[in-house]
């Protein structure tokens, strides 16, 4: 994964500094987790869109930190917008991924935390504080922090599509009509199809414990911290054309193995926008 220009001193500093961040996070959230949420409901074109004070104030938490420490830099955030999108560096914010997981309690809700250098997504990290687990990657090599224990992440070879283990969030929600052809076309191919784990399940893939994640109407902050994690790790993530994902998001694939991602990559291009 190309690292611009980025120094390696320089991306070591901000790697520590992304661990800071999800402890101030997570500080916010927990107290948060299984008790009065303050949860809101956004509305919109999807019907219920919700929102808890846990989103609100860990990013706001997150944001504090930023503008103390590097006053410089940009800020994309879910809840709080853009502040100097086209800085140099720019950290990119999803403080709860998965909400509807955490207002029902169930730990698969998690931090996405990336940082942009020179408009490239280079680190990333996906936490779940209620586990203790802190995903953390760049172009160095991926690894998972839990429970005072550091390991090295790696992805793990499955070149075919009928050995693989396949995700998505929620397909009748998230897919339309021809993605949801696509996406029941490669899950009848697959070996087994879990729902509902949101970017839980990308950090299954750098893990090594699944094989492929398919999702569509993704925004920046629901794939970015993801890049370079899996990418540290040995993995791949496209579009469903195959090329690389630019920074508006939209239909993404993670894969941990090239030839299994060219297997699902026959049925999605033809959905493929």
């Amino acid at each position: 994964m190309p690292v611009s220009s980025l120094a390696a001193g320089r991306l070591a500093e901000l790697d520590t500094f992304l661990l800071e961040l999800n402890a101030a996070s997570a500080d916010v959230i927990l107290p948060l987790y299984r008790a009065d949420h303050g949860l809101e409901d956004k509305g919109g074109a999807k019907g219920f869109d919700p929102v808890t004070a846990a989103d609100k104030g860990a990013e706001a938490a997150i944001r504090k930190l930023i503008a103390e420490r590097y006053p410089d830099h940009g800020i994309i955030g879910e809840e709080y917008g853009e502040d100097r999108p086209e800085a140099e560096f720019v950290w990119v914010l999803d403080p709860v991924d998965g909400t509807r997981a955490f207002i029902a309690g169930l730990p698969l809700w998690t931090t996405l935390i990336g940082l942009r250098h020179q408009g490239r997504p280079v680190l990333g990290s996906i936490g779940q504080p209620y586990l203790d687990e802190v995903f953390i990657g760049h172009a160095g090599g991926s690894r998972l922090i839990a429970r005072g224990e550091i390991q090295a992440l790696q992805v793990r070879p499955c070149p075919r599509l009928t050995d693989a283990v396949i995700a998505t969030t929620d397909p009748e929600a998230c897919f339309d009509g021809p993605e949801l052809g696509a996406w029941t076309q490669v899950r009848a191919a697959a070996r087994l199809a879990r729902l509902g784990c949101d970017a839980y399940a990308y950090a299954m893939v750098a893990m090594g414990r699944m094989d492929m994640v398919i999702e569509a109407g993704l925004k920046a902050w629901d794939i970015e911290s993801a890049i370079p994690l899996i990418e540290g790790a040995g993995g791949m993530v496209t579009d469903w054309r195959g090329r690389p994902v630019g920074q508006g998001g939209g239909q993404i694939v993670i894969a941990g193995d090239r030839a299994c991602l060219d297997e699902a990559l026959v049925a999605l291009k033809r959905s493929a926008k």
